[in-house]
């Protein structure tokens, strides 16, 4: 079994992750509580910043995530807008029809990974000019344990603020925004106070109760919209309701009492967080998943099967890659026309396992004559997801796998070239099949 976070692997390449976790998980926080500060550095509108800089489309309603068909037909989702796009009421995850008709003249284009990662990796290094305990939370935001600050005066931190904010723009010619706190939450949420360029200092409790209180608890980790329903049925609809009240067995009786006390202590400021330096520390609590919208719904059945079998060796790999293995697989299918609602699915595999192979007959066997169903009937498929439900960190050995051993060495193998020299240097046949069209990722754009 691969070493955990093998150097050479590359999980999150590729994966459009917005959070590596949903709040900030006890084993996340530090043993022993004590004074720190953190900064959260967040970039504003990354992608769409990049493609205005690369382009010089400065003042130009922007989108990412969006194309036109021969015909003029608008497709996609958006990912990111800019922010003259943005004065038009256009959002993260509206469709690229619904911008069009907002914004007739919005110019469109595709994700364009490489460029964003690029970016993403030399402000890391920036930053650890800085601090030798840096967090890339996601593409576009960072943490960094700024606890060398503790004691300096207001003037000295925002000094120290400024001249990062500085440097990153004089290296990369993109601006973001700043958050300095006593908790990693309450930095993150700080870093949003003076969004797309301010520098936000929450370094008092007058600073919390001034700053961070009156904000909608739906801003803080973890509080999605179910969360955040249950808590207004309590009474609590702002931060500053919850550090009122002060009741943690509130949170213990509607979210457990494990999830729920971490949960309060989130709300109210009380995390620990670590720095969860990348590749090292960071292992995902519940387990990997891909997802995939086609441009055009598909009664190909091969095609469909194609590109489960990609879906499955993303997966596996980035099992791999975290030194974790699954049993259990969910996802859903969707279709092309909203009078089919989307079809869940399940299947397990006899144990334990990271092998694509494994993995890909267990799928087919559950999955297959489905699929061909949906096709003969018109069903035009137009998305896929995947994902595990169970994870496996130990490494024992399989008594259900008798080969297990022999495929576990040919895909370290083929993982090792791919590494190397670009994913996709080696693949299977079968992910040659696949669904023809665009997406708002480049690569998808060849059909």
């Amino acid at each position: 079994m691969p070493k955990k976070n093998d150097y050479s692997y590359q999980a999150e390449q590729d994966v459009h992750r917005i959070t590596l976790y949903n709040t900030v998980y006890p084993e996340h926080q530090h043993r022993h509580r004590k004074d720190r500060l953190y900064l959260h550095f967040d970039f504003a509108c990354f992608y769409a910043q990049v493609e205005q800089l690369r382009k010089n489309m400065y003042g130009i309603p922007l989108i990412v995530g969006g194309w036109r068909k021969e015909n003029g037909t608008v497709k996609g989702i958006v990912a990111t807008s800019s922010y003259e796009a943005r004065s038009m009421g256009i959002k993260t995850g509206m469709s690229a029809y619904e911008a069009y008709k907002r914004c007739p003249y919005v110019c469109m284009l595709q994700v364009d990974y490489a460029s964003y990662t690029a970016i993403s990796t030399q402000v890391h290094h920036i930053m650890n000019r800085y601090s030798h305990q840096i967090e890339r939370y996601s593409m576009d935001e960072y943490f960094m344990d700024a606890s060398f600050l503790l004691g300096k005066e207001e003037p000295q931190i925002r000094t120290f603020a400024q001249q990062l904010q500085r440097d990153i723009v004089e290296t990369t010619g993109l601006f973001g925004s700043i958050g300095i706190a006593r908790s990693k939450t309450y930095a993150k949420l700080a870093s949003g106070l003076d969004k797309p360029r301010g520098i936000s200092l929450i370094l008092s409790n007058e600073d919390e109760r001034m700053y961070i209180h009156p904000l909608p608890l739906n801003e803080v980790w973890g509080v999605g919209r179910r969360r955040y329903e249950h808590l207004l049925a309590e009474g609590y609809e702002r931060i500053r309701d919850v550090v009122k009240h002060n009741e943690p067995n509130t949170f213990v009786r509607l979210f457990g009492p494990h999830f729920g006390r971490m949960l309060f202590e989130t709300i109210t400021g009380q995390d620990q967080g670590r720095i969860l330096e990348e590749n090292h520390e960071y292992s995902p609590k519940w387990g990997v998943s891909y997802g995939h919208t086609f441009s055009e719904g598909s009664t190909d059945p091969e095609a469909i099967k194609g590109e489960l079998a990609i879906g499955i060796e993303m997966i596996c790999y980035r099992m791999r890659a975290y030194g974790i293995r699954s049993s259990s697989f969910g996802g859903h299918i969707g279709f092309d026309k909203n009078d089919y609602p989307s079809i869940g699915f399940r299947f397990v595999t006899p144990s334990f396992t990271h092998i694509t192979k494994y993995v890909y007959d267990a799928c087919m066997r559950e999955l297959t004559e489905l699929i061909y169903s949906f096709c003969q009937r018109k069903m035009a498929i137009r998305s896929l997801m995947i994902s595990t439900q169970d994870m496996d960190k130990t490494s024992q050995m399989n008594l259900f796998f008798r080969d297990e051993a022999e495929h576990t060495q040919r895909y370290q193998a083929i993982d090792r070239i791919n590494n190397h020299y670009g994913k996709g240097t080696v693949k299977t046949a079968r992910s040659l099949y696949r669904v023809q069209g665009n997406t708002h990722f480049l690569e998808r754009n060849s059909g």
